[in-house]
């Protein structure tokens, strides 16, 4: 039947509505992208080593906050490349009483070095990131056990090879705890399960969130999750597990990195093709991953490597290395190393405020930590790769940096201990 023209009908009353506000909803501006956060780079160099026998690589730093006006104690755990792909010595241990103190080290606590074993296998650990647990004043390093051959190449030859390990350190009197095992559930799905150059969290109530990268083997496809654990002071346990996070592109998600800024928690991954994103309001349960973007909607150009995060009480970062940066002669465009500020609600890297923090100079700087150290500065840090014939040449010295974010304005998420 067709309504007469001076009927009423519901379909015709909701298309006039919907022309009548349409200029309204045309005429709602987007929203504004949060206001820039103002810092400025203090690049320092810790140590400096190139003999072609090792080169220091994978520092990264944690502070332990000190009472009152005094300023942090830095601790930065370091191990020496041994020029074979992937392998490393035991690892060492580098301190600084002040934020602007001398160093001290690299020296390699016994409790952190390899561990022979008897046919010929070396147990040692890798891509370690240390952190604060305020709650039992014990600084953890988190990062995952590797078997080496006698040749120093990583082994899969045991189920659960891959695993993600810990070790303590008792601030007062300096020492550590022997690496132990994280403790997973049975099942194959954990039988590769490393915390590997990752960002973790400690929670208001002293849980830790940890991101982990899963898999049946080394061979296979990778999978991101993040465990919820408990830490006493002495042992990591394991409480659950979130969203097991999947691509089905290259070697799927690994070396996650996670940040809690504003009530949310935020994820970064690495794919060999581009970086992702994702975001929880519990820090467990993620929404898909997306790739990289800037806030115009081209990619960021960050692939086959890690990212990491700063947070500041006004803004988010992302630190990152991409193409794009006259940097074709650098492996995997992995130099020179960007900060930039995110927009947490579109998870965007905001292009104006993208800062080159360490310069590339023909080295690589994919592997690196980033950390807030006091109210006034947070740090990255990084080793220069010199995997590069001509990385000499070009000027690299097999050099740390520390390049320390001086904020302009303190950052209230860092408070110094009581």
């Amino acid at each position: 039947m067709i309504a007469n023209a001076g009927e009423h009908h519901p379909m015709k009353t909701l298309v006039l509505r919907l022309l009548c506000s349409l200029p309204l909803l045309l005429s709602v501006p987007a929203a504004e992208p949060p206001p820039p956060v103002e810092f400025t780079v203090k690049l320092e160099t810790a140590v400096k080593h190139d003999d072609e026998k090792f080169h220091w690589f994978h520092p990264r730093a944690a502070a332990i906050p000190a009472r009152g006006q005094a300023g942090p104690s830095v601790v930065m755990t370091i191990q020496k490349h041994l020029n074979v792909s992937d392998y490393y010595s035991g690892l060492h241990v580098m301190t600084r009483s002040q934020p602007d103190g001398p160093w001290t080290g690299p020296v390699l606590p016994p409790e952190l070095d390899w561990r022979p074993q008897p046919d010929g296998v070396t147990i040692s650990v890798a891509d370690v990131t240390p952190g604060w647990h305020a709650p039992t004043g014990r600084l953890l390093a988190i990062g995952c056990e590797v078997r080496y051959s006698p040749k120093g190449h990583q082994l899969d030859d045991l189920k659960r090879a891959h695993q993600t390990v810990y070790a303590v350190l008792e601030p007062q009197s300096g020492k550590w705890s022997p690496w132990q095992v994280l403790e997973l559930p049975p099942g194959d799905e954990f039988n590769f399960a490393r915390n590997a150059c990752a960002q973790w969290v400690v929670r208001p109530d002293g849980t830790l969130l940890v991101p982990l990268y899963i898999g049946k083997s080394a061979k296979d496809r990778y999978s991101t999750t993040v465990a919820e654990c408990r830490f006493d002071g002495t042992k990591l346990t394991y409480a659950r597990h979130g969203t097991v996070l999947r691509l089905a592109v290259a070697r799927g998600l690994y070396e996650p990195s996670l940040i809690a800024f504003r009530g949310r928690y935020f994820l970064t991954l690495r794919n060999d093709l581009r970086g992702y994103v994702s975001v929880s309001d519990d820090g467990l349960t993620f929404a898909e991953p997306q790739p990289w973007r800037f806030e115009d909607g081209t990619e960021l150009g960050s692939y086959n490597t890690q990212q990491h995060w700063l947070a500041h009480s006004d803004g988010l970062f992302l630190c990152y290395t991409r193409r794009g940066a006259n940097n074709d002669h650098i492996m995997r465009h992995r130099a020179p190393l960007f900060l930039a500020q995110v927009d947490p609600a579109t998870l965007r890297v905001l292009r104006r405020t993208e800062k080159i923090v360490v310069p590339e100079r023909g080295a690589e700087l994919g592997n690196f930590g980033a950390a807030a150290i006091s109210e006034t500065e947070s740090w990255i840090t990084v080793s220069e790769g010199m995997f590069m014939k001509d990385s000499r040449k070009r000027g690299a010295e097999g050099a740390t940096f520390v390049a320390r974010v001086l904020w302009t304005k303190p950052n209230l998420l860092v408070r110094p201990a009581p």
